[in-house]
C-alpha cells in the first residue's frame, strides 16, 4: 500500500474497498478518514488514479473530462496524443498533464482550452 497523504488536512489516507463509499465495490480507493476526500485506484493495484479529491474537486474533474474526452474519443487523436496536445496548451510538462492530478483552477483551464478547440473544429 502506498503512503497517500490528504492534500486538504494532511491525514494519511486509508486503503479501503470502494463499497464503503458507493455501496458497491468498484475496486480499491484511498480515503481520508478525517475529511472524506478520496481517489480510486488503477484496477487491481494500489496505484491512485490521481490525487485525493473532495466533492468540489471531483465535480470539476468530471467537467474537465466532459470537455477533454470528446477530443480523443472522436478518433482524430489517440488519448496520449490528446494529453500531449493539452500539455502544450497548458504550458506544463506532459508527464504532469493528467486530469486526475489537477486542482480546480487547472480543471477550469482544461474546460476553457477544450471548449475553444472544439468550437474551432465544429
Amino acid at each position: 500500500m502506498k503512503n497517500v497523504i490528504c492534500d486538504y488536512c494532511g491525514t494519511p489516507a486509508e486503503f479501503i474497498d470502494s463499497a464503503a463509499i458507493y455501496g458497491k465495490s468498484y475496486g480499491m480507493v484511498y480515503r481520508c478518514p478525517n475529511c472524506g476526500a478520496y481517489v480510486g485506484c488503477h484496477k487491481g493495484t494500489d496505484k491512485p488514479l490521481g490525487r485525493l479529491a473532495n466533492k468540489e474537486l471531483r465535480t470539476w474533474k468530471m467537467k474537465a473530462h466532459d470537455a477533454f474526452d470528446p477530443i480523443w474519443k472522436s478518433h482524430k487523436m489517440r488519448r496520449p496524443a490528446a494529453y500531449k496536445w493539452l500539455s502544450e496548451q497548458m504550458g506544463i510538462p506532459w508527464d504532469k498533464t493528467h486530469i486526475g492530478m489537477f486542482d480546480i483552477e487547472q480543471c477550469k483551464q482544461v474546460i476553457k482550452i477544450c471548449n475553444a478547440a472544439l468550437r474551432l473544429k465544429g
